[in-house]
């Protein structure tokens, strides 16, 4: 037998067992066969599937259903006491089923999350016991058991994460989700692999409800809980706490500053008690200062935070490095916002224009039209700052008075300075650099550039502009390259 038909007859005979435990189910050999080859480790997949139809059916016919009658206890008839023995085997089940979630493959994984949520999803819909007055319900000691799983403190569980936000589209799910999180939110320090799985799964939640009402353990026509905004808010409140108190890695700490801006931080109930939390943040390089920046920016726009040096701090963050990183149009963004009174200092508004200005001569061009876009725009703001494209004084690098080493911008002398950087990007090879550059050889506008457009830009935008504009101006070679076919961009514009 081949290694591909193996597999085919095996999960053949395993539908044949269920088929026939199902038909009669006083025959408890067919099941303990299933069960058995599942200890075995031998094609989970297929026993999964088996044990979800073996098990589902069984609660929806009702086949572990037991009358509970107050004060009175359970009769000992073969009936119950058959129940009884599923109900174990039931449970027992679950909990290896929830094993198969630290399987090595993501398959096993996925098919694992799927054969337990769809167990729950039939026991809300068929309780077990008729001490549950509600028809639906939510089996939440399940549930958490789904969540202890993926919050695992040995393994990176994203795969598994990702695919149950499938299930928190259901309304049902994300609500008692949230109301299970901080049962499950260590309040000492977890590992780093569990504080990543945790963030990853905050990352996913949604506070609100969703858009479209839907129900995973009962009807969606008739919902059997209500979905409360608040109670998702002090989920939120509680959790976040303990978070904020963990002990967290350079890798962490950008994760969570990531969760806190995207998810988090408009319901925090007292955020400035971030304020220490952010500005210690501000004083790790890299992609985390510029996550705390914005952290800072919200405080101080929203709740009145008074940081006099942030300028200072962020004039520091202008820096060769920053054109290497992800985070890059997010700084320019934050920039633009802080930048954006127009009753700032002069001289401080003339440090940036010229510290971006000095920078644009080393920066990819796609970020220097960004730049001289942003240049313009504060000098809209600042007319004053019309005299950076008047100083003929001061037109080379030698006669330059900005003094690009003084961290406080106010120091810089940049107010004394010109723009002698710009006039030299006229020159730039690149005609879509070039044209942006000219902007100091004409009148300003009146209206603001949109940044929003070109931070979006990248290399490979302005080359495929320059392309369509001059193709038809290229001359070609009459034989056939060889080596050109290997080039999927050639291979875009030209036949060969």
């Amino acid at each position: 037998m081949s290694h591909q038909e193996r597999p085919m007859k095996i999960s053949k005979q395993l539908r044949q067992k269920a088929q026939e435990f199902l038909s009669c189910k006083r025959n408890r050999r067919n099941l303990e066969d299933i069960l058995h080859h599942f200890d075995c480790g031998a094609d989970q997949h297929s026993c999964l599937l088996t044990l979800e139809t073996v098990f589902t059916a069984l609660l929806k016919e009702k086949d572990m259903y037991i009358e509970v009658v107050p004060l009175k206890p359970v009769e000992k008839t073969p009936e119950n006491l058959h129940k009884q023995w599923l109900r174990e085997v039931y449970e027992e089940t679950y909990k290896r089923i929830l094993l198969c979630l630290e399987n090595p493959s993501p398959k096993i994984q996925a098919q694992a999350l799927s054969t337990a949520m769809n167990i729950i999803s039939a026991e809300g819909k068929c309780p077990l016991e008729s001490s549950i007055r509600l028809e639906n319900y939510v089996p939440l000691a399940k549930l958490k058991a789904v969540l202890d799983k993926m919050l695992s403190s040995n393994q990176n569980n994203m795969l598994i994460i990702n695919k149950y936000t499938e299930y928190l589209l259901y309304d049902d799910i994300l609500f008692f989700t949230w109301k299970l999180l901080p049962t499950l939110t260590p309040k000492y320090n977890p590992s780093e692999v569990y504080i990543m799985n945790y963030l990853m799964l905050l990352h996913k939640l949604d506070i609100y409800q969703n858009s479209e009402m839907k129900i995973l353990c009962g009807d969606d026509s008739s919902p059997f809980f209500k979905f409360d905004d608040n109670v998702t808010k002090k989920c939120v409140n509680k959790v976040w706490h303990c978070v904020m108190h963990w002990d967290h890695s350079h890798q962490t700490q950008k994760e969570m500053l990531l969760v806190l801006h995207e998810k988090v931080m408009p319901h925090l109930e007292k955020p400035l008690l971030l304020t220490d939390f952010l500005m210690d943040s501000l004083d790790v390089p890299g992609p985390i200062s510029l996550l705390a920046l914005q952290g800072i920016l919200v405080l101080i726009q929203d709740h009145n935070l008074d940081y006099p040096g942030i300028f200072e701090k962020l004039y520091s963050m202008f820096e060769p490095e920053i054109f290497h990183t992800k985070y890059k149009s997010r700084l320019f963004f934050l920039s633009d916002m802080f930048l954006s009174s127009t009753h700032l200092p002069e001289n401080l508004v003339a440090a940036f224009v010229k510290r971006l200005a000095r920078l644009a001569l080393i920066a990819p061009s796609e970020d220097v039209i960004v730049i001289c876009n942003f240049i313009g725009n504060l000098i809209l703001r600042h007319p004053g700052l019309k005299c950076l494209l008047n100083n003929s004084d001061t037109s080379s690098y030698t006669s330059d008075p900005y003094i690009m080493e003084e961290r406080d911008p106010l120091k810089s002398n940049a107010i004394n300075s010109s723009l002698w950087e710009i006039r030299t990007l006229q020159q730039h090879v690149q005609p879509t650099v070039a044209f942006a550059a000219q902007f100091i050889n004409t009148s300003l506008p009146s209206v603001e550039w949109d940044l929003n457009q070109v931070l979006s830009r990248t290399g490979d935008d302005i080359f495929d502009r320059e392309v369509r504009k001059f193709s038809k101006l290229i001359l070609l070679h009459f034989e056939k390259p060889q080596e050109a076919e290997k080039h999927d961009r050639v291979l875009q514009y030209w036949n060969l």
